[in-house]
């Protein structure tokens, strides 16, 4: 009897600085996984930049490396897709050449721009046509900057790109821009589903128009690796590269949430990030909730984010003990306080924030007495705070919510994840995926080559064990008063701010 061959499925996790390269037989099971550590230029305030041939050769070790750990095959590899890091800017000339250094979307360089568009009304004239709000490092913003810093370079521009898809360019050659990480840009419009020329005007930027590529969707295959692209990684020539998505959406594929379940997914990794799926757009007159193309068929993601998880936390290492974060350690040092126990607060706006443009991270109320512990209970309650912000908004819109599913590295931590179930009241759901970005990646792929014909079905397949975490009751409103504390404080910030 002949024995089925498996076949092995490459999906890479782009994020803001650490680049991975997962393989996944087709039933999900990761066989391989190998990090790569991306280097980020910070030679200015509030500029946060990737070299772009870098940025190529980073990948193109990690894909070698994985390749090589695995000890699969390369013509045993059926396809490949890219999961990134959203926004940011990444630009090619008009002859196909890298044009200047890619920009992360963390970057801040265009909060002088963002705040007159706020003063001028821009934000209330897009959201009806693009359903996004509108900050520092959406590629409009950052392409207004260009165009008014770098004129030289903006009459030269080719090709708009985000991060995915430029690797995908150096693999295939082929230009593409993939939709549910462009349908996030403020350059495409929600219900028409297209790029919109009139958006371009309102942001002075309707000279790019040309250089918009044409859209493509996750399980589409963009091309093939070319000749040059397999010297450079060990894949094989002609193996097929699929479109990919945006690093929010991969993860809540992992998750497992869905349009017809009262759940939630809050990733907890370099982004505070809340999603929740539908299948509708819908006028809300209160809020303003940003909507993204889905990588099901007639689905939206509906999310709120900023950059004050857990990257802020990883910041402290060097005054933590190391040149890494013990987690281990760290984890022992925390559930050995009571609950509550550190009084200090943490504001984690050390790379941006949810409460208002310039707000900077900040400890108040250090005291002689406090220790090592009580610092890094205080980093993970000022973190938990952040994704609460965002917790209460997305459950006005999604307000039969009961269950919580959580990913992201800090779901390693059961006393961080006790103190999320604590201060929501929430049921925790913790899916055993430690890469979500690489797994949704790779289930792209799957679907793409026609090994399964959905998500949902490939998903299951993988057959992903889930832990629970309850909330303990009688620590909710001891939390809900730390967190109006929280509030209060991050009010006298902007107090301050204004004042400076």
């Amino acid at each position: 009897m002949e024995q089925h061959t498996l076949n092995y499925f490459l999906g890479i996790d782009s994020g803001g600085t650490v680049l991975k390269a997962g393989l996944f037989d087709e039933h999900g099971h990761q066989v391989a996984l190998y990090r790569e550590n991306t280097q980020v230029i910070r030679d200015k305030q509030g500029w946060i930049e990737r070299d772009l041939t870098e940025y190529w050769q980073e990948t193109c070790r990690a894909i070698q490396g994985v390749i090589k750990q695995s000890g699969i095959r390369a013509e045993q590899i059926r396809g490949l897709s890219i999961s990134a890091q959203g926004k940011g800017l990444y630009l090619l000339d008009k002859n196909g050449k890298a044009l200047r250094h890619g920009i992360l979307s963390s970057d801040s360089r265009a909060i002088d721009i963002v705040r007159q568009w706020q003063q001028d009304g821009i934000p209330e004239a897009i959201y009806p046509l693009t359903r996004q709000t509108l900050w520092t490092g959406h590629p409009v913003s950052i392409l207004r900057w260009v165009k008014m810093h770098e004129p030289h370079l903006y009459e030269q521009i080719g090709t708009v790109f985000m991060s995915h898809d430029y690797l995908r360019y150096c693999l295939t050659g082929e230009i593409r821009a993939e939709v549910t990480n462009m349908s996030e840009s403020n350059l495409y419009h929600a219900s028409q589903q297209q790029y919109d020329p009139a958006l371009l005007s309102l942001f002075g930027i309707e000279e790019v128009f040309g250089a918009l590529p044409k859209l493509i969707y996750p399980a589409e295959c963009s091309g093939m690796v070319n000749e040059a692209a397999a010297q450079a990684t060990g894949l094989m020539v002609g193996t097929p590269v699929y479109g990919g998505l945006f690093d929010v959406v991969s993860t809540a594929i992992c998750s497992g949430i869905h349009a017809d379940q009262p759940m939630l997914n809050a990733v907890m990794g370099t982004w505070s990030v809340t999603s929740g799926i539908t299948t509708s757009l819908e006028n809300h007159a209160d809020a303003q909730f940003v909507y993204g193309h889905y990588a099901m068929p007639g689905a939206y993601i509906v999310h709120e984010a900023s950059p004050t998880s857990a990257s802020n936390y990883e910041w402290f290492a060097p005054y933590l003990g190391g040149e890494t974060i013990d987690h281990q350690e760290n984890e022992r040092l925390v559930s050995a306080l009571e609950p509550l126990a550190s009084d200090v607060l943490f504001v984690p706006f050390l790379y941006g924030s949810n409460a208002g443009l310039g707000l900077k991270g900040s400890f108040y109320g250090l005291q002689a007495y406090h220790s090592k512990a009580h610092l890094i209970q205080a980093i993970w309650s000022g973190i938990l705070c952040c994704h609460y912000v965002h917790l209460q908004k997305m459950l006005r819109r999604f307000p039969e919510t009961k269950v919580l599913r959580v990913t992201g590295g800090t779901t390693q931590s059961p006393t961080w994840m006790q103190m999320l179930a604590d201060l929501t009241g929430l049921t925790l759901e913790i899916p055993a995926v430690e890469e979500t970005g690489a797994l949704g990646a790779a289930l792209i792929s799957m679907v793409g080559s026609g090994t399964y014909p959905d998500l949902t079905t490939a998903l299951a397949a993988s057959d992903i064990p889930i832990t629970t975490v309850s909330p303990n009751p009688d620590l909710y409103a001891r939390y809900q008063s730390q967190f109006e504390r929280y509030q209060r404080y991050v009010e006298a910030l902007k107090h301050f701010e204004e004042m400076v």
